[in-house]
């Protein structure tokens, strides 16, 4: 394709994209579409039957009597009850902390700060994908000293800037530790499952094992598109060398101080948490049956999130000097909470439309009637998951936030599969694999912006195309082998997470 071609094609992509409303407002007009479709279904008589029970499911009018009181006597319950509102926030409070500190900061500058040349590549994408447990510590620190790392190596800094990029974006949903993408994910997932089955919950850790091999799978991926594709496109480096300085990405003697302190602080929880899991009668085991599934450590993972972050961030906050008092402290985690504040909004609109949607039946009767379809297809369960993989890819590319596309779209397509066969942790983990594989190519990404200001520091003359152009390569890989992997795991039968269910 040309490159008048592709710039045109990419400015009607950003046009289509400006013209979606804010988030929040989608929310806001999917509630109100939700009261009006309910009033014609019911009047409609539009059904379904149950096909656990057999009964029948009939759409309820929101906007009669009996609705409108119900809408205004739980509006404030449906908000305060919503599953994705308070484990997100408690985890962040905790991370908040660590990042405040600077121990995130510390962290990902040592990690990648001390490889070695040949594996200075692999060392930044896999740093990037960790750092999706922290909001934006990967695009304001890592992705700006990836290209500084590269020059000082005698390498083309914006190569290191994509290949941190794809690691932080690309891979966002990929981790080795559970965070606040999986609670939020999750709770969502629960929320639509019960619209089929109201005891069905869906783990924290429900895709767990297949998130760690997605971080190497990732990691292995960014790292060859690198080394192959987007550093012999980029060429040699024709500007001004520069050295990596001390103060660019080494470590004072106070971060250093910090980071020993908030590793004894990890090394004695992690030997608490050890002697309250393993053995058979522990702590934080089942006390009926002694299993870690259905355990007070997994139900408390969100809680142990915070706890560990705080204890961390603290403890390496304290010794480097970051914290001098207990009102800096408090602020870190205050900082954190004002920057929720958007995810506040748009959870309370969220929280109204997952509810009306269950309260009208329109959701069950959807879902029913959808798996009626699918069945009636005989589309298997793999085709099925990675044409679901796909759609999600393409509609990432118009709505970047990953809770509000899953606060629509989870009601409607977990219900769907789960009828059909399918359960909803498969359900997430396909829509993780698109929901993050073309984050790194659309201009609507919140942090797209902020890497062309970075590519332009070593390029004057790079926009939006030139990063697309650059991404493009990371995100047709990620895509591809993701999905491969999925399908794969899939095929063996093995589950996604610990006591996730299987095909």
């Amino acid at each position: 394709m040309s490159q008048g071609r592709l710039a045109r094609l990419l400015d009607r992509v950003e046009q289509a994209g400006n013209r979606l409303p804010h988030p929040t407002t989608l929310f806001i007009i999917l509630c109100g579409l939700v009261l009006i479709l309910s009033q014609m279904a019911a009047a409609g008589g539009v059904y379904a039957v149950h096909p656990v029970d057999g009964s029948r499911v009939d759409a309820v009018n929101l906007l009669d009597r009996d609705g409108l009181h119900r809408i205004l006597g739980d509006m404030v319950r449906n908000f305060t009850g919503f599953a994705p509102l308070g484990t997100v926030l408690v985890a962040m409070l905790g991370l908040g902390v660590c990042e405040h500190s600077g121990l995130i900061g510390a962290l990902l500058r040592r990690m990648v700060a001390n490889a070695r040349p040949r594996r200075l590549t692999a060392a930044v994408v896999f740093a990037g994908v960790l750092s999706s447990i922290a909001a934006d510590a990967g695009y304001v620190v890592l992705v700006p000293l990836a290209g500084i790392l590269f020059l000082g190596a005698g390498r083309h800094p914006v190569a290191g800037i994509a290949a941190a990029f794809a690691g932080v974006s690309g891979g966002f949903s990929a981790n080795l530790l559970v965070g606040p993408v999986d609670a939020l994910l999750a709770s969502l997932s629960t929320e639509s499952a019960r619209l089929v089955d109201p005891g069905y919950t869906v783990a924290i850790t429900a895709n767990y094992w297949f998130m760690i091999v997605s971080t190497l799978l990732i990691t292995v991926l960014g790292t060859w598109v690198t080394e192959r594709l987007v550093a012999p496109r980029l060429g040699e480096w024709e500007g001004e060398r520069g050295a990596v300085t001390e103060a660019a990405v080494g470590l004072s003697a106070d971060e250093r101080r910090g980071l020993r302190a908030a590793g004894v602080t990890f090394a004695v929880i992690a030997v608490l948490l050890l002697w309250a899991t393993v053995p058979d009668d522990g702590l934080l085991r089942d006390p009926e049956t002694g299993s870690l599934l259905n355990s007070p450590f997994i139900r408390g993972l969100v809680a142990l999130i915070f706890l560990v972050a705080t204890a961390c961030g603290l403890a390496y906050g304290v010794a480097a000097g970051t914290f001098r008092s207990d009102r800096e402290f408090i602020e870190s985690m205050e900082k954190t909470m004002a920057t929720m504040a958007t995810y506040l909004v748009l959870m309370f609109f969220a929280a109204q439309f997952v509810a009306w949607f269950g309260w009208s039946n329109l959701g069950l009767i959807l879902a029913v009637r959808g798996a009626q379809g699918l069945q009636a297809l005989q589309v298997g369960a793999i085709p099925l998951m990675i044409t679901f993989v796909l759609f999600i890819a393409f509609l990432n590319l118009f709505i970047g936030s990953a809770s509000a596309k899953w606060s629509v779209l989870g009601p409607v397509f977990v219900p769907m599969f789960l009828l059909a066969g399918v359960p909803p942790e498969i359900t997430q983990a396909a829509y993780r694999i698109g929901d993050s594989s073309t984050n790194i190519i659309t201009p609507l990404m919140p942090y797209f912006g902020i890497v062309v200001a970075f590519v332009r520091q070593y390029d004057h003359e790079a926009g939006i195309g030139t990063i697309i152009a650059l991404m493009l390569p990371f995100s047709i890989a990620f895509l591809g082998g993701w999905s491969v992997l999925l399908a794969a795991w899939l095929l063996v039968g093995w589950p996604l997470g610990p006591g996730a269910p299987v095909l």
